[in-house]
């Protein structure tokens, strides 16, 4: 699937390989993000639900105050408080911003829950199937996408996201994660010794 997308894709035909030069820094990025967001649910004893979300936005906060500096956000900001005022929040900017404010923290709390849930693997795998939305959105509103075989193709790599499966443990691995049940019924039997 991914062969056939490159092989249809205009950019890639004239520009070579460079043309993926993002796309494959994305691709290690993420990758190392994913593995990272996993063992940090498995190892950091964070005791609720917002711990990791709080985590997250942290880390991505003195970031994004650098390139809002760096995009001259700040002073783009000071320019028309001076001009406006207050003003310069309208209406319609304040309830949009608050239904975005709402919709990314779901998306943080949602996606933490998932993390908990399944594998790095298997988390990064539904995040590349919503991307089919996308796709269909970029084909309906713009004409630059990728021609039908493309998109074949890439709907090919969707369906063998599809069609994943989780690998089975090893069985090492397997014993030394018990399930609460049998936690909890080692422990009855520790504090309930049986009288013979």
């Amino acid at each position: 699937g991914a062969y056939g997308y490159a092989a249809t894709d205009q950019q890639f035909r004239t520009q070579g390989p460079s043309a993926y030069f993002w796309p494959t820094a994305y691709l290690f990025v993420i990758s190392f993000e994913m593995a990272y967001g996993k063992k940090i649910v498995k190892d950091v004893d964070l005791k609720t639900r917002s711990g990791p979300v709080q985590y997250t936005n942290i880390l991505g906060f003195l970031p994004m105050l650098l390139l809002a500096g760096i995009g001259g956000e700040f002073h783009l900001f000071h320019t028309q408080w001076i001009d406006v005022g207050i003003m310069m929040f309208r209406f319609p900017a304040i309830p949009l911003l608050v239904v975005g404010c709402i919709v990314g923290t779901g998306i943080g709390y949602s996606g933490w829950w998932c993390r908990s849930t399944i594998s790095a693997t298997s988390y990064t795998i539904i995040g590349v199937m919503n991307k089919c939305l996308t796709v269909l959105a970029n084909c309906m509103i713009w004409d630059k996408h990728a021609v039908p075989a493309g998109i074949a193709s890439l709907f090919l790599c969707l369906l063998g996201g599809a069609l994943y499966r989780q690998a089975p443990m090893k069985e090492g691995v397997q014993q030394e994660k018990s399930s609460p049940q049998d936690e909890e019924q080692e422990t009855t039997e520790q504090r309930m010794p049986l009288v013979k």
